[in-house]
Formats: C-alpha cells, structure tokens, sequence
C-alpha cells in the first residue's frame, strides 16, 4: 500500500530569506540559517530554495567570481540533509512584490548602460527599467566583447566549477534559468518601481533600439514596412477598454496587432530556448534538472484581450494557448516548469481586476502535463492559513489520491515562498508541518523519491513554426477537483 501510496508522494520545497547574503556578498547569519533549516528538517521538508544573485557574484569586474559566501550556504544545507534548488538570478533584487533587499545587477555591466541606455528595457516613452538586461541584446557582443548570453553563460559555467562538489554529490538536484524580472520568462510590463500598481494592464516593453531595429526588420520581411510598434496601448494603470489596443474590436484583434503579438511572445520563447540551451551544454551530465519560472499573471484573464498577460508577453488569448508554446520549446530541453498563485482562490480577488487564479493555474498546468513536463508551483505571496494550504493541495493533485499507484496528475514539486520567523511561530508551524504531511501523501519524508537522472544534451531546435502549431486550438485544461481529499 505504501508503495503505491507513494507515487502520491509531492515534494515540498521552502525558499530561504532573500538577504541571506549580504548586498557586499557575505554570509553572515549562519547560526539563524542553521536554525532555520533545522526546523525545516523537523517539518520534513525535502529541500529548499536559494537566488543565487549575478548581481553579488560577479559584481566587482568582469569574469572575476566570488563564490565564498554562497559555498557556506549550500554546506549548511547539505549538512542538514536537504536538497537544493539554486535560481540562476541574472535580475535585480528590489523592485518588485516582496523584495526587501536591494540587489541590481553587476556595476560594470550598469556602467555600459550608462552610454548606452538601450541595452535595459524600455518602454514606449523611453523609460529604463536596470532590473534585466533586455533581451534585445541577447546577441550584441557589447559586454567587453561578451554577448548577454555569453554573461549568463559564463556566470553559470563558473557556478558549475565551483559548485561541483554540491552537484557531484547530490545536494543540487534543480538548476531554475532566470529569463527576466524577478527571474521569470517575462518582460517588465508591470514594474512598481514606475508607479505600476495592480490592477494595471501593463505595458508593452520592447522600445529599445535593438528590439524596434529587429520589429523594423521582421515587418519588412513580411512586407508591411509600414508597421511600427504600438502606440495605442495605453499606461501601466489602465484598463483594457481604456486603450485601442485592447478595446473591442481593437488593434490586438487585426492583422497588424496579431503580427506584433506573435513577434513579441515569439521573442520571449526564442530568448528563453537559447539561454536553456546554454544551461544544458554547461550542466551535461550533471544529476539535477533545468527549469524555469512562468509568471502567473491572473488579472484581466477573464476579459477576451488577457491584457495583462499579452503586456507580459504570454500572447494567450480564448482561443489560443500562450502557455502550451512555452511548454513545448521546454521539451527539447528536458526542462520543467515552475508556475506561481498556487494558493490564490478566485473569490478572494477584487472583481474590478477580472481575475481567475484557479483557471489560470488550471491552463498552465494543463499545458505542462499535455506536454509531458514536470511541473511544479509556487505560492506567490505569504500565507499561513489552512485555506491558502488546501488550495494548494487541491492544485499539486487536482484528482485527489489514487491509491493503487500514481495519480493522473500531479505537480512534480511545490516550493513555499518563503521561511520566516513568522512561519515558524507555534500555531503557523504547526500548520505548515502538517500541510507538508499532506503533501506527501501523508507517508514519512522519503529521500529516495524522485531520483534526477544525469542531465542529457538537449534535443535539436524545434522550429517556431512547429511550436506555434500547440497554441490552437487551445484545449479544455484537464479536470480539476473543487477541493483536496487531505485537507490540512
């Protein structure tokens, strides 16, 4: 019974506090760390989570690493027997939802900025945003003679030499690929640092000279020289109808729209798939999964226009699937996808924001499990109560328990954002260690689950055409109970 009881079994995973290290990249707390995952272990946790941030490790120069303080983590956490997601977080720390440190990217690469201001994102008043370099310049040998793929590529072969003997031995089991602000595949549609605030629509982050140059040319080729990119999408905090672009009948729903729409997500993926790429040459062989983070962007889904998520770059509309294209370009990398508001119920939302966390979760996972991915969640803010954990139970097993063996869906792993002090209080405690009970099938923490077979090169490049073919008809998402069978 156990045995089969056991396919039920979902790994829970808990993210550490993100100053952890220090904005001078030391590691000063490690008594509360020691502390802290000791709990954890008590709670039966299988790992936890850790940004690994650019920004602190190759700050000072250019290919000159330090990776000290980051090697006294990860060894407290392999002393404590916990595993470890490490985030590649090529993004800056401060800015968005939760941040409570403030980390930006590398100085010098800032310093290049400065002559040259259109290597951050920019939107269509000319606004930078320094959190992530633009995709944009993917390609541009400007970085002291380095692409911005070859910055990350080259950050993380330097993590892959340091780290090695985590890896060998096991302790690392998930490399997650940051792709954008807040280390998700995205764009800075809605950043607060510019007076974003929610419900906002966002907006269209692509006015930078390399990606209006790349628009310029894909036009041409498709022989409307003419098109320019948006300028009838409205600000930050407006509604959809507010705009042309997103109004009935609007610009998102001609021939010019749908042409910039799929251009603008099509380069999202293409940025994702090369980084992936880079990430899986570095990490051969190595006993631990890529993955990367698809934000959960759940305001204005319930309209026609999803404006929000198109802002975001998730071109996902009623009839087309922008979330099955992401999930198929991951197959050729053996990668798994890790999506947020696992928590969220749709009648806690404002009715004003048009919101439906439990569909969107419920596409999303659709899209990675019809893919044949591991998918795994994320809460996306703090919660302590038994509503939040049972949602999130219902969403990692959306059919319940199947004791004759593994149920027909359920999330590869789940990780708890984030430990506090305020998690680990009596009553939050308590609550927490019996929602990861439930997690995992109510059996005992098993470290045997789930082995990391050694990472294999990633297949060749599946061709854009080939994965737009996924976005329609866009399916029905698999069934989903209203509630879980364990509830905490």
């Amino acid at each position: 019974m156990a045995g089969n009881l056991l396919a039920n079994y979902v790994q829970v995973y808990v993210m550490l506090p993100l100053d952890i290290i220090t904005v001078d990249n030391k590691f000063e707390k490690a008594d509360e760390t020691r502390a802290q995952l000791q709990k954890l272990v008590e709670a039966g946790v299988d790992g936890v989570m850790l940004d690994v941030w650019w920004g602190l490790v190759e700050g000072k120069a250019p290919g000159v690493y330090d990776w000290s303080a980051y090697k006294q983590v990860f060894k407290l956490v392999q002393e404590a027997g916990l595993k470890l997601q490490a985030i590649m977080s090529c993004h800056q720390c401060g800015g968005n939802v939760g941040d409570v440190v403030n980390i930006p990217i590398p100085q010098w690469v800032r310093d290049i900025g400065e002559s040259n201001p259109d290597i951050f994102y920019t939107n269509w008043r000319g606004t930078r945003n320094i959190e992530y370099l633009t995709l944009g310049v993917d390609d541009q040998p400007i970085f002291h003679g380095r692409t911005a793929i070859q910055l990350y590529a080259d950050y993380m072969k330097s993590f892959r030499e340091n780290m090695a003997e985590f890896l060998d031995a096991g302790v690392i089991v998930d490399i997650e690929v940051g792709l954008g602000p807040a280390g998700e595949m995205r764009y800075p549609s809605y950043p607060q640092s510019q007076g974003w605030v929610f419900p906002g629509i966002g907006e269209f982050i692509c006015y930078d000279k390399y990606l209006e140059a790349d628009f310029k040319a894909a036009a041409t080729a498709a022989g409307h020289p003419e098109w320019e990119l948006p300028d009838d999408a409205g600000e930050y905090n407006d509604t959809p109808e507010k705009t042309q672009f997103f109004a009935d009948n609007g610009t998102y729903q001609t021939e010019k729209g749908k042409f910039f729409l799929t251009w603008y997500s099509n380069k999202l993926i293409k940025h994702g798939d090369k980084i992936l790429d880079e990430a899986n040459k570095v990490f051969l062989g190595c006993r631990a999964q890529l993955a990367i983070k698809v934000s959960g962007i759940h305001w204005w889904y319930r309209v026609p226009n999803h404006a929000a998520e198109l802002t975001a770059g998730y071109y996902n509309l009623d009839d087309r699937d922008g979330y099955r294209t992401i999930a198929h370009m991951l197959t050729r990398h053996y990668a798994s996808m890790n999506f947020t508001c696992a928590e969220m119920r749709d009648n806690e939302q404002s009715s004003e924001a048009k919101s439906a966390p439990e569909e969107l979760v419920q596409q999303v996972l659709s899209a990675g499990w019809r893919e044949g991915l591991h998918v795994a969640c994320e809460n996306a803010l703090g919660r302590y109560d038994a509503t939040a954990y049972n949602t999130i139970l219902r969403n990692a097993r959306p059919q319940g328990i199947n004791k004759n063996g593994p149920p027909e869906h359920k999330l590869y792993g789940f990780t708890y954002l984030r430990v506090s002090d305020e998690l680990l209080k009596e009553q939050n405690y308590a609550t927490f260690k019996t929602f990861v009970r439930r997690m995992h099938a109510n059996l005992d923490y098993n470290a045997q689950i789930d082995p990391v077979p050694p990472m294999k090169r990633s297949k060749p490049e599946i061709p854009i055409e080939e994965i737009l073919e996924v976005a329609q008809p866009r399916l029905e998402p698999f069934p989903f109970d209203k509630n879980t069978d364990l509830p905490v």
